[in-house]
């Protein structure tokens, strides 16, 4: 390990996570449980355990799992309860993923528990968002939360978030993605994500194709549907009304049944704080240099169909769609499903295209183009903050 001072700079933050490998080097990992609980022992064993917060909820699926978290934590929040929130990936900085009702991480807290958990985490080869996972599962025991929200990463089955016992599972709507890991079927799939319930007082899923269905009763005799969000949103979109509605479910089933925090819940309060909610890089607003841009986390086809109910609530088409994806997937239906909402659409898959290397390069060669141009850049949260960053060079204007 090089010699790091995590107290000089926060970038060092990110110096020594790099240590464990880049955090979307998904085709290069192993998953497993064997790593984290190799790390959660190894603090244990210098007096650092985990304080169990009154409930602890996991969430699994292919798309909608940090909207379905921030929903819910909002919700919770609202009534008073203390809310740790874990997400993945970040847009901008590493303290994205580890926040306490609705705020970041510090740089003093996160340089304190990495100076206790980075020494072991590379002794015990835990991964970069294994390594993350037990560091909010740390943050959250020292703040004593009532409610932990844990986002799986990649399936459930052998993710991360499940290494620790839960008390409620959430599985959002489930597609093809990540085949290389999971299985090249939904019911394989289904298979995997559906660990999210494992041990798990109540589960919860947002509706499903009849394919996962299927395996769900056949894994899960007690699952419960969601259904949609009946009250107003900030967020666009039908697929965000699938999202709050497994949030709201959520809310009403802890409230019924988890005597640990049921009194504290008062299920009007938690719907104002789910319809208050907005969520960072899904179908965000920006505004840079005279022109509007829209910026969204949808990089598979999955995600691209449940956009269009909001696309097709513009009053205009954007002048240009950047869609970013890796080089192993098929843009093509995507690229079928955006065409009536845009007069362009520019696809990035990371080969060079066009003849473009990146988004900024495409953004670079593109925008000056337009006096007062509309654009949407969809693709991975790496994706997103290439876009923030080239605003931010671009701009007298501070880019949230």
């Amino acid at each position: 390990m090089q010699n790091v001072d995590l107290k000089d700079k926060p970038s060092h933050i990110e110096s020594w996570l790099a240590e464990l490998g880049a955090p979307s080097a998904d085709r290069d990992y192993t998953p497993g449980h064997a790593r984290v609980l190799a790390l959660l022992a190894a603090l244990q064993a210098q007096g650092i355990a985990l304080h169990r917060p009154r409930v602890r909820i996991r969430i699994a699926g292919t798309n909608g799992k940090g909207s379905t978290a921030h929903f819910l934590a909002s919700a919770l929040q609202e009534t008073g309860l203390k809310v740790g929130l874990y997400t993945s990936p970040h847009i901008r900085q590493f303290h994205e993923r580890i926040s306490i009702d609705g705020k970041a991480i510090g740089n003093q807290k996160l340089t304190h528990l990495m100076t206790q958990v980075m020494p072991l985490a590379l002794e015990c080869e835990t991964s970069y968002f294994e390594t993350a996972t037990v560091l909010a599962l740390l943050a959250f025991s020292a703040a004593q939360v009532d409610v932990e929200i844990l986002e799986a990463g990649v399936g459930a089955r052998l993710d991360a978030t499940t290494a620790v016992p839960a008390d409620m599972g959430l599985l959002t709507p489930i597609a093809l993605d990540h085949q290389a890991w999971l299985g090249d079927t939904l019911t394989e799939i289904a298979l995997d994500k559906a660990c999210v319930f494992k041990g798990c007082k109540t589960v919860l899923s947002a509706p499903q194709c009849e394919e996962v269905r299927t395996v769900l009763f056949e894994e899960e005799q007690d699952v419960h549907f969601s259904t949609h969000f009946a009250h107003p949103l900030l967020m666009l979109g039908e697929h965000q009304q699938l999202n709050a509605g497994l949030a709201l479910s959520a809310v009403k089933a802890l409230k019924a049944s988890h005597k640990n925090v049921r009194d504290d819940i008062d299920v009007a309060e938690c719907i104002r704080g789910v319809s208050k909610t907005l969520v960072a890089g899904r179908l965000q607003y920006v505004q840079h240099q005279g022109h509007d841009f829209w910026l969204d986390a949808g990089h598979n086809q999955h995600a691209i169909h449940a956009l269009i109910s909001a696309l097709s609530r513009f009053d205009r088409p954007f002048d240009v769609i950047f869609l970013c994806t890796r080089p192993d997937r098929d843009l093509s239906n995507c690229i079928r499903l955006l065409t009536p909402y845009a007069f362009e659409i520019i696809a990035l898959t990371g080969q060079g295209e066009r003849p473009y290397i990146g988004v900024q390069d495409a953004l670079n060669a593109e925008i000056p183009l337009f006096e007062a141009g509309r654009f949407l850049v969809l693709g991975s949260f790496v994706t997103l903050d290439e876009t923030l960053g080239w605003m931010q060079k671009n701009s007298i204007h501070k880019v949230a």
